[in-house]
């Protein structure tokens, strides 16, 4: 009969709360197990053996609680102590290294872990060797068991074996109650050159014919102090620093300290070298040797630095670094005048002059704009306008000089030309007008616009302006190659310079008021005779005569004065004949145009400088 079932008993399930595990009652399928059959033979002798027939039956005792091992061994461990042999390759000093573990054993799930204790300045990364886990006995994949262990036996553990040595009570006791027999236990094996670490070093000194107790109590607390310099500006970046030796006359020892400047940009740390003994003269075999990796002793060194080293004045190499002493302090300087005698030890000036600074040089003037206009350009990537004097401007605001000049010209027709000189005070500029000449040839105007004219042989980067006390009568002014006469100035410039005598020589001074006076003596001798022989003239200021008593009894005087200011940009004193009829028509002159157009008229027809005002001036009743 063939077989069709293949299932498996359940061996899982409950009991009182804790998972467990039955063992199977019947095999797959429900087959009978065949371990459990007996035997016809065994099943009689069982039968007619039994005390049951003789006793009777037993009563059954009571069940005990059931408690898995999980819970049963929670937080049990066996401990066990062992060691391990390490090679050390390519080492002089140990061939091998004993390294002492702790082999822990957790009954609640079989499972193992390997630490090993931390042991001071070993430098071998030491804690948990093997985390915890269950670890495999053989290849076939058996694993430790707690009646795997045993004191005085070896476990191979990843390919490392491990010696156990000995164990802690509780696995004594557990082991023990489990009925397994302890092997004695072994002493713990020792790592030979941590031993050997740990002996105390002997150092054999030869005791010295120099008495250093005498030296010490006497110069205890007595130092020498000295300033140095060490000078590296020969190499790249380099720089010199100030520092500070201390000598110990107690030892004979040198101590180096840096000095610190504010926000210097370094480390604050006191010390450049710690307090030691320098060497001076070492042996043959010293100086080649790198002393880097050289511990100097008594035996490498010929001569030690001495307190006769140290001299205001000389220079000393410590360690490589050459030091220039140029100054001590005053205990220094008593202890070298009674020890050695010596009292020449000047404080020398080691602060390096700095260098004047690079003046900068300016390029040459292209002549555009002024010198200090082009020369911002040089200054900034920016240029920013050059900064002006605002109280000058608000005092001297509105107020120009004029003068009249002729050119010096060794032209014929350029001896006749007269031109207008206005200087402004307010910014030091000079504009030049010429007034127009008819059937001259010549077209007038704006000869020169506002700006500052340099004196000659003055030079770019020192340029010196020509000034109000540069004009007076009879002075020469020499603009852009061009050379002017001053002629004639008005009382105003008369005015400001008697005002302001301190700015002008006495012959300026004189020269102006000879001239302006001389003026004024025969204006009504010469008006008179001018009246007499030119009738045109006499015209013209009667008709002058009746336009300002139209306007006077108008308060549109101030308004005219203002609007021809404002059309006169250059304070010539003159407007063009249209601009002049412009303006009128723009203000509503209350006065006949019939006599506006007359006194223009007749203004025109006269030869220039006739009339020292300009044409609007008595037109406003000034």
């Amino acid at each position: 009969m063939l077989k069709t079932a293949f299932h498996r008993s359940q061996t899982l399930g409950y009991r009182n709360g804790y998972a467990i595990v039955r063992r199977p009652t019947v095999g797959i399928g429900g087959d009978r197990l065949q371990f459990n059959q007996l035997s016809q033979a065994k099943l009689d002798e069982l039968a007619s053996k039994a005390p049951v027939l003789t006793y009777g039956q037993p009563k059954q005792a009571p069940p005990a609680d059931f408690i898995p091992a999980h819970v049963a061994f929670d937080k049990k461990v066996l401990k066990f102590d062992a060691y391990f042999q390490e090679d050390v390759p390519m080492s002089t000093e140990e061939q091998y290294r004993i390294r002492q573990v702790n082999i822990y054993y957790y009954l609640e799930d079989d499972s193992m872990s390997v630490i090993e204790p931390v042991v001071e300045n070993s430098g071998i990364p030491q804690g948990k060797l093997i985390k915890r886990q269950r670890l495999a006995k053989n290849d076939r994949g058996d694993h430790y068991h707690w009646k795997d262990l045993n004191r005085g036996i070896n476990i191979t553990i990843y390919g490392k074996t491990f010696r156990v040595v000995d164990c802690d009570q509780f696995t004594q006791v557990f082991l023990e109650s489990q009925g397994i027999e302890l092997n004695p236990p072994e002493k713990m094996a020792l790592d030979p050159y941590t031993e050997l670490r740990k002996q105390p070093l002997r150092k054999y000194v030869t005791p010295s014919d120099f008495d250093q107790l005498k030296q010490f109590l006497t110069f205890d607390k007595q130092v020498l102090r000295f300033y140095a310099i060490w000078d590296d500006t020969d190499s790249m970046y380099g720089e010199c620093r100030t520092y500070i030796i201390h000598y110990y006359l107690m030892d004979d020892t040198v101590e180096i300290r840096e000095v610190h400047e504010r926000n210097d940009g370094r480390d604050p740390f006191p010390l450049l070298m710690n307090r030691q003994r320098m060497p001076k003269v070492l042996v043959e075999n010293a100086k080649n040797f790198p002393q880097c990796v050289l511990e100097i002793s008594d035996q490498e060194v010929l001569e030690w630095y001495t307190a006769k080293d140290f001299i205001v004045g000389k220079s000393l190499t410590i360690l490589g670094r050459t030091f220039f002493i140029y100054d001590c302090d005053p205990f220094t300087r008593r202890y070298y005048k009674e020890k050695f005698g010596i009292t020449d030890l000047p404080c020398i000036d080691v602060n390096k002059q700095e260098p004047p600074p690079v003046k900068q040089e300016l390029p040459p003037y292209n002549g555009f704009g002024l010198v200090e206009d082009s020369a911002q350009n040089c200054f900034a990537l920016i240029p920013k306008a050059p900064k002006k004097d605002v109280i000058k401007m608000l005092v001297n605001d509105n107020k120009v000089l004029r003068y009249l000049a002729a050119l010096e010209s060794p032209i014929p027709e350029d001896k006749d030309r007269r031109f207008v000189f206005s200087y402004f005070l307010a910014t030091d500029m000079i504009s030049i007008f010429e007034p127009p000449v008819r059937n001259s040839g010549i077209i007038g105007g704006k000869y020169l616009g506002r700006t500052k004219v340099v004196k000659p042989y003055s030079t770019v980067d020192n340029p010196i302006y020509y000034g109000p006390s540069d004009f007076f009568i009879g002075a020469v002014i020499e603009v852009f190659g061009h050379r002017f006469i001053i002629l004639d100035t008005d009382e105003y410039v008369l005015k400001y310079m008697e005002s302001n005598a301190a700015q002008y020589s006495p012959e300026a001074l004189a020269s102006v008021q000879k001239h302006v006076r001389k003026l004024e003596a025969p204006a009504s001798e010469s008006e008179s005779k001018q009246t007499e022989k030119d009738p045109g003239v006499q015209k013209l200021e009667a008709l002058i005569d009746t336009v300002q008593k139209q306007l006077k009894d108008h308060s549109c005087k101030d308004n005219i004065r203002e609007a021809f200011q404002i059309y006169d940009k250059e304070a010539s004193g003159y407007v063009d004949r249209d601009m002049f009829f412009k303006i009128c028509e723009s203000l509503n002159v209350p006065v006949d145009d019939s006599l506006v157009k007359e006194v223009t008229c007749k203004r025109l027809l006269l030869p220039a400088f006739t009339f020292p005002n300009p044409v609007w001036i008595p037109l406003c009743g000034l």
